[in-house]
């Protein structure tokens, strides 16, 4: 493992976590509430909260546990996926976080219910880990399957983030964000590891049919090292006997 591939991978998550802080704390400084540029669904001027959403967390404006739940509850997975998505999928990373990030944003403003306002990076929480899941499944890597065992282990709960079940809470973005991320897993799935191929598995070998004075014996040689045909049950004999 490499150093600078594994600090590397901390530097856009890292960022962004330091951002949407940044965020959070000019709000309660100056007691300005920036959530009217949230994601405003099918309201023209609710197109920008696209791009400002996920920097825009609520609560109150003080420092207080319940003003910093919702951004610390989204920060940890936003440093935990970022850093594995750039770490496993490197090659794809920036794009998965931006295609995540616009695509998950638009599909909400189309289908999110009229008259409300999105707000928090929750979407994307649910994007990277939905790629993180499935790209391991689709790969078949062993790493990037323990990976999405992982996911399963730590978020597996998040499934019923994706429901109308709890007021107040936009699973309209967890939905969206948990599709976004599936489709960006499918569309990448030829990009980056993959499962690994082994030799006999090229090989084009047929069966080989041996007789024998009783019956007739059929063996499958799956691989044959150096292509060294294998010797006939008469010459065995005579290694035997002599």
């Amino acid at each position: 493992m490499s150093p600078n591939k594994r600090y590397s991978s901390f530097v856009f998550p890292l960022t962004f976590i330091i951002l949407i802080w940044a965020v959070k704390f000019y709000e309660i400084n100056s007691g300005i509430r920036l959530s009217e540029f949230g994601l405003q669904p099918r309201v023209f001027q609710g197109l920008r909260g696209i791009l400002f959403m996920p920097f825009l967390h609520g609560g109150p404006l003080t420092f207080s546990k319940q003003a910093l739940d919702h951004i610390a509850g989204n920060s940890i997975p936003l440093l935990f996926l970022g850093t594995t998505v750039f770490f496993f999928y490197r090659e794809v990373a920036g794009k998965v976080i931006l295609w995540s990030w616009l695509m998950a944003g638009f599909w909400l403003w189309t289908i999110g219910q009229a008259g409300s306002n999105h707000i928090g990076a929750s979407g994307l929480v649910y994007a990277l880990a939905s790629f993180t899941f499935f790209s391991g499944m689709i790969r078949k890597h062993y790493r990037l399957m323990a990976i999405s065992l992982t996911i399963v282990f730590l978020y597996g709960s998040m499934i019923w983030g994706i429901f109308p079940i709890k007021p107040n809470v936009s699973w309209e973005g967890h939905l969206v964000g948990a599709l976004a991320g599936a489709f960006l897993a499918y569309y990448y799935r030829k990009i980056g590891l993959q499962k690994p191929k082994y030799d006999w598995e090229d090989e084009d070998d047929e069966p080989i049919t041996v007789k024998s004075e009783d019956e007739d014996v059929t063996i499958n040689y799956i691989y044959k090292p150096n292509n060294q045909k294998e010797p006939s049950l008469t010459e065995r004999e005579n290694n035997t006997d002599t």
